[in-house]
């Protein structure tokens, strides 16, 4: 064996070839920027398998206790990749617009959004159909995949597979929240109880602030004005803890457990049993927020590139790709957890504390 059969690369160097009628050599332009498209898609490839293998592990019931390590390692690489990805954009930056105009229009009708890829990635994370944006007018994504004549492509079958995979990464990590003792017990009442006794430290704490803005206010309509927005942001939490904007009962059972074991970890997780959910937790969000800054640096390349014009494939170019950067959220409740938080000598003291500390046998 020798590198060069390994790498296959007399085979990988021959794809940057671009497609010529007149048989004329790309020029490097073209040529850069075919590599750094097709470096994503292998970058793409990686970050599929790893989030493949996350997913795996927390379908299993119960999920073992040193598969959260494991889960963690995957998603940790997920989010390098993705920011070392997001600085592969300077390279095509190095392209002038005029640098780019003389070859972009031999991409008319084709588009990044046909990156199946990248579609497999959003499916697999469990972006909702329901956020999905028009890209080009079409009625479901799928049809911007399909072949010339409206047939079956490689790119929509690839996606079809991935569909047919079932549940989402999201969909196992919050079945796994779901499953999650919440100060012990994961008995609904119990539950019901530790989010009353926090919505009560919410109140302690916005008391506590009320007391301390008294001192800078000057008029009794300002001190009005506070204690309409402090009594506001209780409700909130409170809505937010008994998912009360999930409209369907089971389900709204099932995000308040969610929720609930977000808090509980994310409170707690001084406790030594809750310190690798609390990095599977971390590393999620770490891994959605790289996301979605590969994204946002890929709409100032555009902008940077072309401006605002139409896109090759028809898309609306940059205020789609903003409009991505900004919507295209799956994990809500990890971000949204953050708005309820609350420093830990306000946190309430657990019940069963000496559940989630290490276990030593006698």
């Amino acid at each position: 064996m020798n590198y060069w059969d390994y790498i296959q690369v007399e085979s990988l160097l021959s794809l940057q070839q671009g497609l010529h009628d007149d048989g004329t050599e790309p020029e490097n332009d073209e040529v850069l920027f075919i590599t750094v498209h097709q470096i994503y898609e292998l970058w793409f490839k990686l970050v599929l398998r790893e989030l493949s293998t996350a997913r795996a592990l927390f379908r299993r019931n119960p999920v073992p206790d040193q598969a959260l390590a494991d889960a963690t390692r995957s998603l940790r690489r997920c989010v390098r990749i993705f920011e070392v990805a997001a600085h592969h954009w300077s390279v095509v930056e190095t392209l002038t617009t005029r640098d780019y105009l003389a070859f972009r229009d031999k991409l008319v009708g084709a588009s990044g959004f046909q990156s199946a890829q990248v579609r497999e990635l959003e499916i697999l994370l469990g972006l909702d159909d329901r956020q999905r944006l028009s890209c080009m007018g079409e009625g479901s994504y799928k049809e911007a995949l399909r072949g010339d004549v409206g047939d079956q492509s490689p790119a929509l079958a690839r996606v079809q597979r991935r569909l047919a995979e079932g549940a989402s990464y999201r969909s196992a990590l919050y079945h796994w929240l779901a499953r999650t003792p919440v100060d012990g017990s994961s008995d609904p009442a119990h539950v019901d109880a530790y989010l009353d006794k926090f919505v009560e430290a919410h109140r302690k704490q916005k008391k506590l602030l009320l007391e301390r803005s008294r001192q800078f206010t000057s008029t009794p309509e300002e001190v009005a004005v506070l204690e309409q927005r402090y009594a506001r942001d209780i409700d909130q939490a409170a809505a937010f803890l008994r998912a009360e904007d999930i409209e369907d009962e089971g389900e709204r059972r099932h995000r308040k457990h969610v929720r609930a074991a977000l808090v509980f970890i994310e409170s707690h997780r001084e406790l030594p049993r809750l310190a690798w959910p609390r990095e599977v937790l971390d590393t999620t969000l770490n891994l959605e927020q790289a996301f979605i800054i590969w994204r946002q640096r890929h709409a100032r390349m555009v902008e940077r590139m072309i401006g605002r014009r139409t896109g090759t494939g028809g898309s609306g170019g940059v205020d789609y790709l903003d409009q991505t950067a900004l919507k295209y959220r799956v994990f809500e409740d990890l971000w949204s957890v953050r708005t309820i938080l609350l420093r830990r000598e306000l946190v309430p003291e657990l019940e069963n504390a000496a559940d989630y500390r290490f276990r030593v046998e006698d």
